[in-house]
């Protein structure tokens, strides 16, 4: 086996293996529907400031949801785990842009919290052999929160945070499919 297989069998691997980290997903979704439903009781300061202060939960959200659901992630290393660090410090550079932004176009925060954090997950989906899969959800996600801020404007921070929690859930949903799909005989 030459080593580009040799690396695919192992990413696919650790993808079968830790379920295709759903917990993430998971925890993505909570935070963004957790958003929705501010969006209908916050001011447009109030909403941002919570989005602004809760994304650093969404990480240990998922760390809780990996080790309720056995999933834990943080205990599997693969010979690709160390391009996670730099993916998420490219995702944590759109904050600077984020925050001048703000300075200037508040109403921007829904979109550009949407987008920007999820600028890593095309690196997530090759650490796992499965690119495709995972920047579906990146580009269906900038999508869906473009159109919403552009045409909809009165749903920034309902309807836009709510998109966001189900191109989540419809992810998670893909990846069971998926690992479904694959069955017994790829994944071992």
């Amino acid at each position: 086996m030459d080593l580009n297989a040799a690396l695919l069998a192992e990413r696919h691997a650790a993808y079968v293996r830790l379920k295709g980290g759903y917990s993430l997903p998971v925890a993505g979704a909570i935070y963004w529907a957790a958003l929705a439903v501010a969006g209908t009781m916050l001011s447009v300061r109030g909403w941002t400031i919570a989005a602004l202060w809760c994304s650093g939960l969404i990480f240990p959200l998922g760390v809780l949801v990996s080790k309720l659901l056995k999933n834990e992630f943080m205990k599997d290393r693969t010979a690709v785990s160390s391009v996670l660090f730099p993916a998420f410090v490219g995702m944590l550079l759109f904050f600077p842009m984020l925050f001048a932004a703000l300075s200037v176009a508040p109403s921007l925060a829904p979109l550009m919290l949407a987008i920007g954090m999820s600028m890593h997950w095309p690196v997530v989906g090759w650490t796992y052999g499965k690119t495709g899969l995972y920047t579906t959800h990146a580009i269906v996600r900038a999508i869906a929160c473009f159109a919403i801020w552009m045409w909809l404007p009165e749903g920034r921070y309902t309807l836009l945070p709510a998109a966001v929690a189900l191109v989540y859930v419809a992810t998670v949903v893909a990846i069971f499919v998926d690992l479904r799909r694959m069955g017994p005989a790829r994944t071992a």
